[in-house]
């Protein structure tokens, strides 16, 4: 295990801080969170690297760097309650969930989530809660949300998340196609401010979302 702690302390130190991200919080959860379990077996050597990796199903974990990115991007606090759409391998959720009070995340694809069900459970995270289903719509019944996170690409910013956020509350969520921006979308007192930050490469957000970009 020392060596993993090690290869986490030089992720951070060389792929993340080096690059700009500042977060006290964002950088202790990012040394904690043993990505390499939650990675197949025969990627674990590479899991401290700074690219995605394959996890099954078409899908793929982030990039550490992208995952502590849009984890600052979202300006969490202690007390915040999150929704993530798109769990996959569950990094990020467990990442989220070092640092703030509870978190919700949604999975398309049955196996991941049953997948990252039992890994975030193994490894003791009890503030995290896993939904197999299409995240379009977010998770109403726990809204509003104080962060939503997505880490898949739909072609337009999903409507019913944004109704979703909190007053004060930000959206990390990668948009396009071919081409994708990531953008971070701020729900103001007086109304909805979206900035767009940086490049980004995420497989495409699928269900409800590909129906209701081709309706367009």
């Amino acid at each position: 295990m020392g060596e993993y702690t090690d290869l986490r302390e030089r992720m951070v130190e060389m792929q993340i801080a080096r690059r700009g991200v500042v977060d006290s919080a964002v950088l202790e959860a990012m040394r904690t969170v043993p990505r390499h379990r939650f990675v197949p077996e025969k990627h674990q050597a590479y899991a401290y690297a700074d690219e995605p990796l394959p996890i099954g199903e078409g899908q793929t974990i982030s990039q550490p760097y992208i995952v502590a990115y849009m984890t600052e991007a979202m300006g969490l606090a202690a007390s915040d309650r999150v929704l993530e759409i798109g769990t996959g391998s569950g990094y990020q959720a467990a990442i989220l969930a070092e640092i703030v009070d509870s978190v919700f995340t949604i999975e398309i694809v049955k196996p991941l989530a049953e997948r990252a069900e039992s890994t975030l459970a193994e490894l003791g995270y009890a503030n995290v809660f896993v939904r197999h289903g299409d995240g379009y719509r977010g998770w109403p019944e726990h809204a509003p949300f104080d962060a939503i996170i997505v880490t898949a690409a739909p072609d337009h910013v999903p409507q019913p998340l944004v109704d979703q956020l909190a007053v004060g509350g930000r959206l990390v969520i990668p948009v396009g196609i071919a081409m994708q921006e990531l953008l971070v979308v701020h729900r103001a007192k007086d109304g909805i401010v979206t900035d767009t930050t940086l490049p980004v490469r995420f497989v495409p957000m699928t269900g409800e979302a590909q129906k209701t970009g081709r309706d367009k």
